[in-house]
């Protein structure tokens, strides 16, 4: 298998917003109520705000490929573009969405190691994310990283509140 990760760029936003969307499906839809889905969908990964995310450079994307395929990709946020204020010292991991067929393969530490090798590179002290408290098998996963819960927020699905755990891990 030949794993490759390649930052996104304007013209993949299509793709990413496939992705997104297929992605998330596969994970919440079965969780969440249809109206709720639809509404986080249509805000969250719609061209123009996936297109601000691309041009945020405090955001960048990565897609990960298995033998030419997209498996899946990663987001990462530093200074004002993380989602909740963790100082410059922090980089945020705010989406790893992997393919439901590559999923149990890997590609979930390939780019958790991509996101420290890009937190390295811009001397951050640590890495951090937000993951559904009920998203069980992610967080066993981010623990096996070696991220530990150190709080929460909150997370809106359409209208209903939910909780995220943060998770950190400290580079130093």
């Amino acid at each position: 298998m030949t794993i490759l990760i390649k930052k996104c760029m304007f013209e993949d936003l299509g793709l990413l917003q496939e992705i997104s969307v297929e992605t998330f499906n596969e994970t919440f839809q079965n969780q969440n109520s249809p109206e709720n889905m639809k509404a986080y969908l249509e805000r969250a990964f719609n061209l123009n705000q996936l297109e601000k995310e691309l041009s945020n450079i405090s955001s960048e994307f990565y897609f990960i490929y298995s033998n030419e395929e997209i498996a899946g990709y990663l987001k990462v946020n530093t200074n004002d573009a993380q989602s909740e204020i963790m100082g410059n010292d922090s980089l945020e991991i705010e989406r790893i969405y992997i393919r439901k067929k590559h999923h149990k393969q890997g590609f979930g530490k390939y780019l958790i190691n991509k996101a420290i090798e890009i937190a390295l590179e811009r001397n951050k002290e640590k890495v951090w994310l937000g993951v559904w408290e009920k998203n069980e098998s992610a967080i066993t996963f981010y623990k096996k990283m070696e991220f530990v819960q150190t709080g929460t927020h909150s997370f809106y699905m359409g209208d209903e509140e939910q909780i995220d755990f943060i998770m950190t891990k400290s580079l130093i």
